[in-house]
């Protein structure tokens, strides 16, 4: 029987090294985020035109995302759910997902999700192409940013 060696203690800089990547990523948001509450994106010529409704006339599932954004850093939460409610609704997804990463990354663990599963992949994006639909439609008008 072969004798095991014991692990070392892993280093404090290969742990903080892991979580290089989402505190960029978090910070990259908190930037985004204060330019959006900042630059109202309801006033012409702040942003671009989606390109989707540029070319169709039509929404895409993230059109109103920006106003959603500005609508909520500034405490209005039902203007920010009438703007994009898919959007608002995967914040907290989100939220939960950027936890995972920075509790598995301190962990040296790879990260993994019950919303990684193929069949919930799926299902979200089932959920995405009908609100993309449905939004364009003339009974969910209520769903148009």
């Amino acid at each position: 029987m072969q004798a095991q060696v014991p692990s070392r203690p892993e280093r404090p800089r290969v742990r903080w090294r892991r979580l290089l990547a989402p505190a960029a990523v978090l910070a990259g948001v908190a930037a985004a985020v204060t330019y959006v509450g900042t630059v109202d994106p309801n006033q012409h010529g702040h942003y671009p035109t989606c390109p989707f409704l540029a070319l169709t006339g039509l929404y895409c599932p993230g059109c109103g995302s920006l106003r959603m954004i500005h609508a909520l850093t500034h405490g209005h939460l039902a203007e920010g759910f009438g703007r994009n409610p898919f959007a608002f609704l995967l914040i907290p997804v989100l939220g939960y997902l950027w936890t995972r990463w920075v509790t598995c990354g301190a962990r040296g663990e790879t990260i993994s999700s019950p919303l990684f599963r193929t069949s919930v992949i799926w299902v979200f994006s089932g959920l995405m192409i009908v609100y993309w639909v449905v939004r364009n439609l003339p009974f969910g008008r209520a769903l148009a940013p």
